[in-house]
């Protein structure tokens, strides 16, 4: 890195090259040439070793000045003493939006628009740091791009940061190599990852320059047109936004089906079609039906909630102001890296927006889809639907900074009339019933990475409530005049620790408890190890310095409170809130087991509960006499609650002891009993109800490989106590029809003692847990075997009470 000279000829070298620059001008320049222009600018002249001013400079290297007019260079003191000249802001935010537009779609970037709002991701975000400190030599911080991701903001903030000084490089390509010019320009200190673990400052607030654009957005309220109230029925024409959205997409549907009403969804497009195409494909991402009933009911119209008038064109905007009778915003950005600035226009400045709509022509309510961030304050006490919001200035991440500004500058738009409710959801699950879920929702990330690491941070509450009861209770306020113009917390019932732990235990989940740090530091080295594509935000969030602040909050928070959504649930006779617990969660977890984001229990786990079964009998050729004696010692265990409730079925291991087979044991190298196959529905017309079904494949002492099924059969008969023992069998080697069958019965003085007496469940558990456990696996049991053994026995008795006097002709005789 080279010195700034102080020479003063030096320095008149410099000032004479700058004004150059500013006479010819750098708009409308390549990369190369503008970072030519800007090198050049602050270019040191070169000295010998006497310490004055060295040979002159290759005259073939010639600045290059024949574009527009750059900025005069401004000297700014150095902290240890030289001067250091700034370069052209302008010309350095043109070339980070050059370099910021390979990573955006349109492939370019005005110096002036967010990298985000340009459609730019946080995969792109961080390829785009790799790339300044490559291609420009600028060390950036992630953070400082998530905060505002602006090329003039990005120059700014590195330029305003500079202490010592380094050399900028071009990119490196043929035709910047031939007119490379080294010169110096300012740089900010170096600047590091925090390493693992982050400790947050417990007195850190918001940056100063988001606090003073938080004011100067609550202002805005004030420009909001006067208005009335609306009339106090049911909407029948709707605007709403954020319908390709998780939450919006739920809202659509359930807006379709609860009321007569015909829905405007704003979709950002560059047309109808196009946007028509967007709204099905979220639909159906989220399987959700996208038919022509719902087409006909809904309006696509292409536009943008961060534009004025939202990108709709004035003769439209006006028809809407007088056509509507209500507002639904749910569209938001959300993103917990991105900073206030970054976030500022689609999720402030987009829902004033909509206000201006509910408040411009006929009177509309306008119904907002805030967020239990407002609350996101590390030592908040309580989170009431009336409680006071956190303090701004100690909301640090730019997500929770603008659902708090955007719902602040509502209720400044209720002192000029406008009908505001605002609907907090907090944490938002996965649909209780199709497991559809949202991959970015950083409670979705959490539980997929508690399930997949087997660990969990300790934490006070998770406030998340399924995507469909918030959906629909959303819908009840929007739909009901008298409910119009409160708060309400669409939380449901927060989860505990111990919930959550008893919940993965009964999933067969068993997960350690870790602190904060020891978690974040585990799942971030998991993580690394494991690499994860679908969690990849999480990996960033945990890495993040302001992220980390957030999930602090989040986790240490209280539980949200919700008494004027629970009697509004209960006055529109909808389902009450319950607590998301692993019933409700089972769908939602299948799916990120599928998308590769968890992992369900496996056979190959330990087990979670297990008995013996010993069985004796004989076995002979197929026909023939069951003679040769044969007995089984197995295993049978569940890796998880999830197994029965999903598949019904128990793993086996264990012995084989047949002569017939061979005169050594065979071993079971895997096995399974399905329990009521096929809800035990009789095989043809006999009488003979299927209890349990077992499949092996053996293995005998040489390798051969042979299988067994058999079945324990209920009939009408008295002897129930012998068919819960008697197992039917076949025996054959693999790939043949069976050889050998017969019956094996459970001798009945070990039924009960290792059946039932005899279970045994994981040791990681409590004691209260591995009551629960017993319990649970001993009521679904019998529960299942007494559905069973009574089949037989209803189905004689309705034959008994056929009284036809000719039967049918397909009917067999029994």
């Amino acid at each position: 890195m080279r010195e700034v000279n102080e020479d003063a000829s030096a320095y008149a070298g410099q000032r004479a090259t700058a004004e150059a620059i500013e006479r010819g001008g750098g708009g409308g320049l390549s990369v190369d040439a503008l970072l030519a222009k800007v090198r050049t600018a602050a270019a040191p002249v070169p000295t010998g070793s006497d310490g004055g001013v060295a040979a002159a400079a290759d005259p073939d290297v010639v600045p290059d000045v024949k574009g527009p007019g750059a900025a005069v260079p401004d000297v700014v003191p150095d902290v240890k003493g030289p001067a250091a000249v700034v370069p052209d802001v302008e010309a350095l935010a043109a070339a980070i939006a050059a370099v910021a537009g390979r990573h955006l779609p349109e492939g370019h970037l005005s110096p002036d628009v967010d990298f985000f709002d340009a459609g730019g991701t946080s995969v792109g975000a961080v390829e785009l740091v790799a790339a300044l400190e490559d291609e420009l030599g600028m060390e950036i911080a992630l953070d400082d791009v998530f905060a505002d991701a602006r090329p003039t903001s990005l120059a700014h903030r590195w330029l305003s940061t500079a202490h010592t000084t380094a050399t900028l490089s071009a990119p490196t390509t043929s035709e910047s190599r031939t007119s490379e010019v080294a010169r110096t320009l300012p740089v900010p200190a170096p600047r590091t990852v925090p390493a693992v673990p982050v400790t947050p400052a417990p007195d850190s607030t918001a940056r100063p320059e988001d606090l003073d654009q938080i004011l100067a957005d609550l202002a805005l309220a004030d420009r909001l047109p006067w208005t009335g109230d609306p009339e106090p029925l049911p909407p029948r024409r709707i605007l709403l936004t954020g319908a390709t959205g998780f939450l919006g997409s739920h809202m659509l549907l359930d807006l379709l089906r609860h009321s007569d009403a015909h829905v405007y969804c704003l979709v950002r497009a560059a047309d109808e079609e196009a946007a028509l195409g967007r709204l099905g494909e979220a639909l159906r991402r989220y399987e959700l039906p996208w038919s022509s009933e719902v087409r006909r009911r809904v309006t696509v119209l292409p536009g943008d909630i961060r534009r004025p008038h939202l990108g709709l064109s004035d003769e439209l905007w006006t028809t809407l102001t007088h056509e509507l009778d209500s507002v639904v915003g749910v569209a938001a950005a959300v993103d917990f890296l991105r900073g206030y600035q970054s976030l500022r226009q689609s999720n402030v400045v987009g829902s004033l927006t909509l206000a201006e709509l509910a408040a411009t022509g006929r009177p509309k309510p306008l119904h907002h889809i805030s967020s239990i961030a407002v609350f996101n304050e590390v030592g908040i006490t309580a989170m009431g639907e009336d409680d006071p919001l956190a303090h701004v200035d100690r909301l640090v991440a730019g997500y929770d900074q603008t659902k708090w500004a955007a719902e602040v500058a509502l209720r400044r738009a209720r002192d000029h009339g406008l009908i505001v409710t605002a609907l907090r959801p907090g944490g938002i699950g996965g649909h209780t019933r199709t497991g559809a879920y949202n991959p970015q929702d950083l409670s979705s990330g959490l539980l997929s990475a508690f399930g997949r690491f087997r660990t969990v941070p300790a934490f006070n509450h998770l406030n998340a409530a399924p995507v469909d009861w918030v959906s629909r209770v959303a819908v009840g306020v929007v739909c009901e005049p008298d409910a119009w113009g409160y708060d309400y917390n669409l939380t449901g019932v927060p989860n505990t620790l111990d919930d959550v732990v008893r919940d993965m235990a009964l999933g067969g989940m068993h997960v350690r408890v870790q602190d904060w740090d020891e978690w974040r530091t585990h799942a971030l080295a998991r993580l690394e190890a494991e690499p994860v594509p679908e969690l990849a935000f999480l990996t960033r969030v945990l890495q993040s310095p302001t992220a980390l602040r957030l999930c602090e909050a989040t986790l240490k928070g209280p539980a949200a409170t919700a008494e004027r959504t629970a009697a509004l649930v209960e006055a529109l006779g909808q389902r009450p809130a319950a607590r998301y617990d692993a019933q409700a969660q089972l769908r939602t977890f299948e799916r990120l087991a599928q998308d590769g984001l968890a992992r369900l229990p496996h056979k190959d786990d330990q087990p979670y509960l297990w008995f013996s079964e010993t069985t004796e009998g004989g076995v002979g050729p197929v026909g023939a006499p069951a003679d040769t004696p044969c007995s089984m010692a197995l295993t049978l265990s569940l890796a998880s609650m999830y197994q029965l409730v999903k598949e019904r079925r128990v793993d086996v291991t264990g012995e084989l002891t047949c002569a017939a087979v061979h005169p050594e044991p065979l071993v079971v190298e895997h096995g399974d009993v399905w329990i009521r196959p096929e809800e035990g529905i009789p095989q043809r017309h006999g009488m003979r109800h299927r209890l349990l079904s077992y499949r092996l494949a053996l293995r005998d002492a040489e390798g051969g490989r042979w299988w067994l099924e058999g079945h324990k059969y209920a009939r009408a008969r008295r002897d129930v106590w012998r068919q819960t023992r008697a197992l039917t069998v076949e025996i054959g080697r693999e790939g043949a029809p069976a050889a050998l069958a017969g019956e094996l019965v459970v001798p009945a003085d070990t039924y009960l003692r290792d059946q039932v007496d005899g279970i045994k469940v994981d040791p990681r558990l409590t004691s209260q847990e591995k009551r629960a456990a017993k319990l649970t696996w001993l009521a679904w049991f019998g529960l299942e075997m007494g559905r069973g053994l009574l089949g037989p026995f209803a189905r004689a008795a309705a034959d008994l009470l056929d009284l036809r006097r000719t039967t049918t002709p397909s009917e067999h005789p029994r």
